[in-house]
This record gives structure tokens, sequence and C-alpha cells, in this order.
């Protein structure tokens, strides 16, 4: 019975994680260079050692664990916004934390790597 119930947690919590994903998902390259046309703020939220690794030119780095507390610093809620971190993950938080926080043009670019160069 106890094996029973942790199999159902696990599907439950992997059903979950995916229709997140699928919700939150990320913008096509398409998307992305019509916003960084339209003079989108490029966000990355990975920590300071990791953006000191190397960054998309232009980008801003505030680490997830503290873009709550810069919200005032960036701007109009209608200006449009791309996010992105290391694999797609805390660029998904940060741009769902940024959607509650009233901004209406979100985009999620998921990892550095899917960034246009």
């Amino acid at each position: 019975m106890e094996q029973q119930n942790l199999i159902l947690i696990a599907v439950a919590v992997f059903v979950v994680f995916f229709l997140a994903t699928r919700l939150l998902g990320t913008g096509s390259r398409k998307q992305l260079l019509a916003k960084l046309a339209a003079g989108a703020l490029v966000i990355d939220v990975r920590t300071p050692g990791e953006f000191s690794g190397g960054h998309y030119k232009g980008a801003r780095n505030i680490p997830l664990d503290s873009l709550n507390g810069q919200l005032a610093k960036l701007g109009a809620t209608d200006k449009p916004l791309i996010v992105y971190c290391a694999s797609g993950a805390r660029s998904a938080q940060a741009a769902q934390l940024l959607r509650r926080a009233g901004f209406v043009d979100v985009t999620n670019a998921g990892g550095l790597g899917r960034m246009p160069g």
C-alpha cells in the first residue's frame, strides 16, 4: 500500500512538472528576435558567477533569488522582458514571478543557448 502511494505521488509530481513546463513554455526564436527588435530588456536570472562566465550581450544580471526585490527597477509593467538562465528552470520561475507582479509582456527564452546569436 505504501509503495503504491509513493508511485502515485511520483506520477502526480511528474504530471504537474510536465504541465507547468508546457504552460510556461519558452518563446520561439522568431518571437525572441521580434522582442529584441522591440527593445526588450533581457534579464539573466543566473548567479553572478554564472553570469561572469558568459552571458548574452546587453543582458542584465538579476539572480532569481533577488528578482522579487528588484521589480521596481525594471520600469513599466508593459515593457517587453526576456528572461533566461542555464537550462530554463529558473527562467520559468522568473517569468511566473514577473507575470504575477503585473508584467504583461514576459518571454521565457529558456537556457542561454536558446538566445539568438
